[in-house]
C-alpha cells in the first residue's frame, strides 16, 4: 500500500476481544503504539535505548475514530500514513486496515512530544531520524 509511509502487519488475539466479539477499544491504541515503535526501529532508533539515555517520546494527545470492528483472528496492517512536525510535537496519522477486505477499521491521530531528562525539549534526534518522512 504505497500511500503509507510505514505499515506493520498484526493479528487479533482472542483475549483482545470484548463480550461482543469485537476488539476492545483500548487495544487499538496498543496497535498504533506498536507500529510507531516499529517505525522508530526502522529509522535506527530503539525506544528502550532512548529512554536509558534520558530521551522519551511521550504521547500527549490521542484521537481515534472507530469505523469497522476487528474480531478475533483478523489479520490487519497498522499504518503511518502521514507524519507532521508542529512546533514541539510530532503528529502521527495512522490507520488500521483489515487485510481480508481492506476495510479501514480505525483512524488515529496521535501527538507525541519529547522529554529529555524529564524536560519538554525540541525533538532534534527525531527530526534527523524522520527527515525522509516530513
Amino acid at each position: 500500500m504505497s500511500q503509507h509511509i510505514f505499515e506493520y502487519e498484526m493479528k487479533v488475539r482472542d483475549y483482545e476481544c470484548d463480550t461482543q466479539g469485537h476488539v476492545n477499544n483500548a487495544n487499538y491504541q496498543h496497535y498504533f503504539e506498536v507500529t510507531r515503535h516499529e517505525l522508530l526501529e526502522k529509522v535506527g532508533l530503539n525506544f528502550c535505548q532512548l529512554h536509558k539515555k534520558g530521551i522519551d517520546a511521550v504521547v500527549s494527545h490521542v484521537e481515534i475514530r472507530y469505523k469497522v470492528p476487528l474480531i478475533g483472528m483478523d489479520r490487519f496492517i497498522c499504518t503511518v500514513s502521514k507524519l507532521e512536525r508542529e512546533k514541539l510535537k510530532y503528529i502521527f496519522h495512522q490507520q488500521i486496515i483489515r487485510l481480508s477486505d481492506n476495510a479501514v477499521c480505525a483512524k488515529g491521530k496521535i501527538e507525541v512530544v519529547t522529554l529529555i531528562n524529564g524536560k519538554l525539549s525540541y525533538p532534534d534526534i527525531f527530526d534527523e531520524a524522520f527527515k525522509d518522512y516530513l
